[in-house]
């Protein structure tokens, strides 16, 4: 888990192992005379270019990606490195994400921190860019593929069965339970959704799941949706929205629909899913360390860039969150993170 003052000491390793030190070069060059006027100055430019760290997200609008950026330029900023954030503009855009990557390939970037769109296929053009030296740090969302350097998320599956743990105890163990998702193919989306249907055929049988029903990112499809399903079975009981848009149409969904008792469990945190579970609109919250998650994936993109080997995979954890843990600190530092320049009720 992300601990700023932790890793102070690491950032200060990994410029003495690379040999910077506040953006100049430690090395000197002492054979002049074996080198031609070009070749020097060239030697020189390259000894004071900073190595940029390119993070291509899968959306650059909402609150949890924000958050999420807000970890990546600290740790830029901690470990000497230029953040440069290459996001699509759609959020369900594969081809535009894959064209990206392509594009940080050609331009020689010094590494590359991906949150994939599609677990299939993305990973040709990682591939591609490992086989051209440049390291990927695959963020959020898993690859079907272990051609990569590490993988640093949430272990969405562990918050699925989160999920349907709370699911399962507020519902009493029986009815009818809606997920509302966001897209096919995703691999954290797919994850959490498997784990929280095995996790209820497991421990509650008598649970019966609809769906899931895809919103592709869009709040206003995930209100839509959730109405949509509710009205058309209107015994549902629980409402799982398994990311942050799911969960914010879910949420207004509920409140329009006035005498509805579905529970809904939400995924991820925006000021208004807060205050949905401060007055009882959302039952909980699953929370996502995502500024952690920004900072480790460009600390580890670090690391391999000073020759270390990372760990292959890094578990930034999640918590469910009720009403009366808010004021928490536990789940303040995952609402508002100190270094994060997200809005919010600030820290």
């Amino acid at each position: 888990m992300y601990d700023r003052h932790m890793n102070a000491a690491a950032a200060g390793k990994w410029r003495q192992a690379t040999s910077w030190n506040g953006g100049a070069p430690s090395r000197r060059y002492f054979v002049l005379s074996a080198l031609s006027t070009t070749a020097f100055f060239q030697s020189c430019c390259s000894a004071f270019r900073r190595r940029t760290v390119s993070v291509v997200p899968k959306g650059a609008h909402h609150i949890s990606w924000l958050t999420v950026k807000a970890g990546t330029l600290q740790a830029g900023k901690e470990f000497g490195l230029d953040i440069d954030w290459a996001s699509q503009a759609d959020e369900t855009d594969v081809e535009a994400q894959i064209k990206i990557v392509k594009s940080l390939i050609a331009r020689r970037v010094s590494a590359i921190v991906l949150a994939p769109l599609d677990k299939q296929a993305l990973v040709a053009p990682v591939r591609q860019a490992m086989q051209n030296h440049i390291p990927v740090v695959i963020l959020d969302s898993e690859l079907e593929s272990d051609d990569f350097v590490s993988f640093v998320g949430t272990d969405n599956a562990g918050a699925g069965r989160l999920a349907a743990r709370r699911m399962g105890t507020i519902l009493g163990g029986s009815g009818k339970v809606a997920i509302i998702s966001s897209m096919p193919g995703s691999g954290s989306i797919s994850e959490r959704e498997r784990a929280f249907q095995d996790e209820l055929r497991l421990l509650f049988p008598d649970i019966h799941v609809l769906g899931p029903q895809y919103t592709m990112y869009d709040v206003a499809r995930a209100q839509e949706g959730t109405e949509a399903v509710l009205r058309a079975h209107p015994d549902i009981r629980g409402v799982f929205a398994d990311n942050e848009s799911s969960s914010v149409g879910a949420s207004r969904a509920l409140r329009s629909m006035k005498g509805n008792i579905a529970k809904l469990v939400a995924f991820d945190s925006t000021p208004e899913l807060v205050e949905s579970l401060k007055k009882g609109t959302v039952d909980s919250l699953v929370l996502q360390d995502l500024f952690g998650m920004g900072y480790e994936s460009v600390h580890t993109a670090a690391m391999k860039l000073a020759g270390k080997n990372p760990p292959l995979k890094i578990d930034t954890s999640a918590i469910l969150v009720q009403a009366e843990r808010l004021n928490s600190p536990e789940v303040r530092r995952l609402l508002f993170p100190k270094s994060s320049e997200t809005p919010g009720e600030g820290s």
